[in-house]
């Protein structure tokens, strides 16, 4: 079964740091799109805070530049962000979103727009 699980949410005070993880289960990141991180806050739509490429390319949403580092760790099949100087509307759910291939053999097969359960950052002031 597929999964993305995120993990690394918790209670933090402002202006601390948090890394969350983003593990593919079942399967890997696809070499051939990009893996996201979305923030929900409290009554928001989600918005799509981060985001990084194959080649380790990266985006950002204006709002987080500076603080929000994205990255991939192929070794663990994994994808991280890395939150800095938390503010309290950093708090909210953090979603993974990413294509996730499943090999079998020398076949594969990609499971587009996989979507974790999304861990919660909680900020104290």
């Amino acid at each position: 079964q597929v999964q993305l699980v995120e993990s690394g949410g918790g209670l933090v005070q402002a202006g601390g740091s948090l890394e969350l993880s983003c593990t593919a289960s079942g399967g890997v990141f696809s070499n051939n799109s990009i893996a996201k991180w979305y923030h929900q806050g409290p009554g928001e739509e989600r918005e799509l805070v981060a985001s990084v490429g194959a080649k380790g390319d990266t985006n950002y949403a204006d709002s987080v530049k500076e603080r929000f580092t994205i990255s991939r760790d192929d070794a663990k099949n994994s994808v991280l962000l890395r939150i800095n100087h938390l503010k309290p509307e950093d708090a909210g759910l953090y979603l993974c979103n990413a294509d996730v291939v499943v090999w079998e053999g020398t076949s594969s097969a990609t499971y587009l727009d996989e979507w974790g359960q999304g861990t919660r950052v909680t900020v104290s002031s």
